[in-house]
């Protein structure tokens, strides 16, 4: 099969490579649509996110969409023409995180595009059928769509959101997009946000939000306190993986409230104001991936209560694969979500 393989720092080359064999429990699914994920810009630009290094030759991708071709012997719930969303990490199932429902958290995960776990950006892969599912009416992109929305709902759960909460999101790129319309459908109030790109604090606009500053006013702290009668935001959510936003999180976000980092800083230590935090009472708390998430993302998008498909505004080829990478990662105008797709 055809595949888009990573044999260094920004050299992706198309080569043929066998079609994954395939087990028991798993799917075989020919992949349509592939989402470019900061994520994979990491790994295509650094060779590496933390603890995680590509070892060469690597597959990227992991926002993903296909067609059950092929099912092993014992499942059950999909079968050959099905069109599904892939999520992309299967973990044990039996260590203590799996069994408190926090899977997203087992230390054996095997997650797409996660080195030495090999990505989506090939004609095929061999998945658990039980992380595959139906999209009942859902496009095959919004399907691949339900991976950084499902992030979005985590933020959401991970924050304690409640009624009427006002949320400040820093970086309106997809993710702080997808966050945006998981907060809203989440039942926020006013929810702000800002970023350096004013096409994105445009179409941020356009999906929900309710004011969008340039994150380079060094008055933006202070223009937040006028908006929320002096206290700050209950919440504050970093998406970008900036680390002077990551800084001014804690200086923004009102006494009591919660601070949720998503984003990867390229600094793995970030010097931050503890002080603040103790004498705030700041609750910080991260997000890594999601648990439990697809059946929601997926019935939002059937019912219209987000709309992923306006934030896909560039396509390419699996054989451009490298183009759309280095199109993401340069930022190129107009560019929000870049989507891989395969026939």
């Amino acid at each position: 099969m055809k595949a888009a393989v990573m044999r260094g720092i920004r050299d992706v080359r198309i080569e043929d490579i066998p079609v994954p064999p395939l087990l028991d429990d798993e799917a075989l699914v020919r992949i349509r649509s592939v989402g470019v994920c900061g994520s994979d810009i990491h790994y295509y630009t650094h060779g590496k996110i933390g603890r995680y290094v590509v070892q060469p030759p690597f597959l990227l991708g992991h926002e993903c969409a296909g067609e059950v071709v092929e099912v092993g012997a014992a499942v059950r719930n999909v079968k050959p023409g099905d069109l599904v969303a892939v999520e992309p990490g299967v973990p044990c199932r039996r260590c203590r995180f799996c069994r408190e429902g926090r899977y997203n958290l087992c230390p054996d995960v095997v997650f797409l595009a996660t080195p030495p776990v090999d990505g989506a950006f090939a004609e095929y892969i061999a998945h658990a059928a039980d992380f595959l599912f139906p999209l009942d009416g859902v496009s095959l992109h919004e399907g691949a769509m339900c991976e950084p929305l499902s992030t979005g709902l985590q933020a959401v759960r991970r924050s304690g959101l409640r009624m009427g909460d006002t949320v400040f999101i820093a970086g309106v790129g997809p993710i702080g997009l997808c966050a945006l319309q998981a907060f809203r459908a989440g039942g926020a109030g006013a929810v702000y946000v800002s970023d350096l790109d004013a096409d994105r604090c445009r179409r941020a606009v356009a999906l929900g939000a309710t004011q969008a500053f340039d994150a380079s006013d060094s008055e933006l702290a202070a223009k937040l306190r006028e908006l929320t009668h002096g206290l700050g935001p209950d919440i504050v959510v970093e998406t970008a993986g900036s680390e002077k936003a990551t800084a001014q999180s804690v200086e923004m976000v009102r006494a009591g409230g919660v601070v949720v980092l998503i984003g990867l800083s390229p600094a793995a230590i970030i010097p931050i104001d503890t002080i603040a935090i103790i004498d705030k009472e700041i609750d910080i708390r991260g997000v890594f991936r999601y648990a439990n998430t697809y059946p929601a993302a997926l019935s939002m998008i059937r019912r219209g209560a987000v709309d992923v498909k306006s934030m896909i505004t560039a396509e390419y080829p699996l054989d451009r694969a490298k183009q759309a990478l280095d199109d993401v990662a340069a930022r190129k105008p107009g560019v929000i979500k870049a989507m891989v797709v395969n026939g």
